[in-house]
């Protein structure tokens, strides 16, 4: 991918799953590549919104328009079409904490809605949490408060996904997620804790293969609004995890 924009690769495989194409009900969109384009060049440069070069146009309406596809579930749409042509072979699951930016802090909590912050040591953080597959596109990509353990996630993403194997490392070591992998016929390439009485035995090769997911989130934090989190709203953060995750996915 160039570095603020879209391949014609990129551009060729995302196009047609957006509104405003042609033959799609409502007003037609000549400009999505554009607006695609300023998206991701916020989040690369982890700019304000007001900071947009002028040749993407006001940056309010950009917010305002990534808004209405947040709310329409244009982005979520897109990832879930292009992540269902996946490799089976084998997956990977694991997370990053993302640091939380002080004035991404405060927003209200319409009906108690979850905005995805939590307060460590570390102080405010989220955590993109990811299974990835062999080929190292992001399958499912959930967005939780930095203190949530790696594991509670675990359970529900397995269900969204169908590997003949399954790698992570011991932190993902729990007797539930074992046998529930176990009893769906996929292999867990999973190591055992320490404290583990009767130690399972993996294959090393295999696991060797878990840097496919950590290269998968280096590469989605050399997006700086995504490495840290300037948005109030957990679904505008999550649908720019969502978006960058796609077009880095696209090779």
């Amino acid at each position: 991918m160039r570095r603020y924009g879209l391949s014609e690769r990129q551009w060729e495989r995302i196009k047609d799953l957006l509104p405003g194409r042609e033959g799609h009900v409502g007003g037609a969109s000549a400009d999505n590549r554009l607006f695609v384009e300023a998206v991701l060049y916020r989040y690369r440069a982890g700019i304000p919104w007001r900071d947009l070069p002028a040749q993407f146009g006001d940056g309010k309406n950009v917010h305002r328009r990534l808004r209405r596809w947040c709310e329409s579930g244009v982005i979520e749409q897109v990832f879930r079409h292009l992540a269902a042509d996946r490799d089976n072979g084998y997956m990977m699951i694991d997370s990053t904490i993302v640091r939380v930016h002080q004035h991404s802090a405060g927003a209200r909590k319409k009906g108690g809605a979850d905005q995805a912050i939590g307060r460590s040591r570390g102080g405010l953080t989220s955590k993109i949490h990811a299974i990835v597959d062999a080929a190292g596109k992001a399958v499912a990509l959930p967005l939780t408060p930095g203190k949530r353990a790696d594991i509670t996630e675990a359970d529900r993403l397995l269900d969204e996904v169908d590997p003949t194997t399954f790698i992570a490392d011991k932190a993902y070591d729990a007797d539930p997620l074992i046998e529930k992998l176990e009893k769906r016929q996929i292999t867990p390439v999973i190591p055992s804790r320490k404290n583990r009485r009767d130690p399972r035995k993996i294959s090393s090769q295999l696991y060797k293969n878990r840097n496919i997911i950590e290269r998968f989130f280096a590469r989605l934090k050399q997006f700086r609004g995504i490495a840290t989190r300037y948005d109030k709203l957990k679904s505008t953060f999550f649908a720019a995890a969502q978006l960058v995750s796609t077009i880095i996915g696209i090779n």
